[in-house]
């Protein structure tokens, strides 16, 4: 039977053995980095396709060491890890990967020196986050994206993620679907956890690095798409917060949205309020590529085959750290 399992202090073991101790440094002060990872379930290939796990993996290390957390395991190991895990939980449709490396100590201080470290990974299934075809509603946010002077914006450090659990559920109590935040002088930066795409003039734009966005692995991919496959130029510039209201196109992408097109603003129709021509052909692109179907880009997924069953508790392996 398909099971959830961790990698949890250098052992594979089911999700509800993985536990942390109450004083863990990371929970008691948000110090640790993570990834998402999409796992996409092929029922012609019987497998899961791991969208871009060399990627994902070099920026979580690229995380870790901007918060000073030791990650020894290079990309291949963790990778190699990765795989292991999603093979034994056995599911046999679209799963989520959570990889976290985080302060493991525990101890009382907020700092970075002098606090042990460790490593984690779960596994979950897990379906379309934000609505891939109606298209959402978005409010942009009274919560300002916080700079990467306060706390760096192109690492995934768990504690940022306040700031957008902050902008959700404001949106959501409004009557939206997702939050779109601005920057401290009032430029688009991000969503909860997504990049901002618009569409203007046959052009798709994105707000510039410094606008304290993420560096999106999805964003890249759906950028390159656009370029080689619909010829579009692709822009990293500042965004108005005006500019998202006369978009011909808007659409937020990421791990968990996919490509998720923005039908509203602020209460006002975006483009036609519905999926836009572009936003649907560049779906069509990225969701052949996640199920293994668009062989230009087969290095993209990495393929795993399930389990037949899940092995038994007792017989979890210890892994090489």
């Amino acid at each position: 039977m398909p099971t959830s399992y961790a990698y949890f202090e250098k052992r594979i073991v089911p999700l509800v053995e993985a536990r942390l101790p109450v004083m863990t440094h990371a929970f008691l002060y948000g110090t640790a980095v993570f990834e998402g990872i999409r796992g996409n379930w092929s029922e012609e290939r019987d497998e899961i396709l791991l969208f871009r796990p060399r990627e994902h993996f070099e920026r979580i290390k690229m995380s870790a060491q901007i918060m000073k957390i030791a990650l020894p395991q290079d990309v291949d190991e963790l990778v190699d890890i990765c795989e292991q895990v999603v093979r034994r939980c056995g599911f046999r449709e679209d799963v989520y990967i959570r990889p976290i490396a985080y302060k493991s100590g525990e101890v009382i201080g907020p700092r970075l020196h002098d606090v042990a470290d460790d490593y984690l990974m779960f596994v979950l299934p897990f379906g379309n986050y934000l609505d891939v075809e109606a298209g959402i509603r978005c409010q942009t946010s009274s919560w300002r994206r916080v700079p990467d002077t306060s706390i760096p914006a192109r690492a995934k450090v768990n504690g940022l993620y306040v700031n957008s659990a902050l902008a959700k559920t404001e949106a959501m109590e409004n009557g939206f679907d997702e939050a779109i935040m601005l920057s401290d002088d009032g430029h688009v930066s991000e969503g909860s956890g997504e990049n901002v795409v618009i569409l203007r003039h046959h052009r798709l734009i994105t707000p510039e690095r410094s606008d304290n966005v993420l560096e999106g692995i999805t964003l890249a991919s759906v950028m390159q798409l656009a370029q080689d496959e619909l010829g579009l130029e692709v822009i990293e510039r500042t965004i108005d917060r005006s500019e998202l209201y006369v978009a011909d196109e808007c659409f937020l992408t990421g791990t968990a949205a996919h490509i998720s097109p923005v039908i509203e603003v602020d209460r006002r129709r975006v483009g036609s309020g519905a999926l836009g021509p572009v936003t649907k052909k560049l779906q069509a692109l990225f969701f052949d590529v996640l199920r293994g179907r668009n062989q230009k880009y087969a290095d993209w997924v990495v393929a795993v085959k399930p389990a037949g069953e899940a092995a038994p508790a007792a017989n979890a392996a210890k892994m090489n750290a």
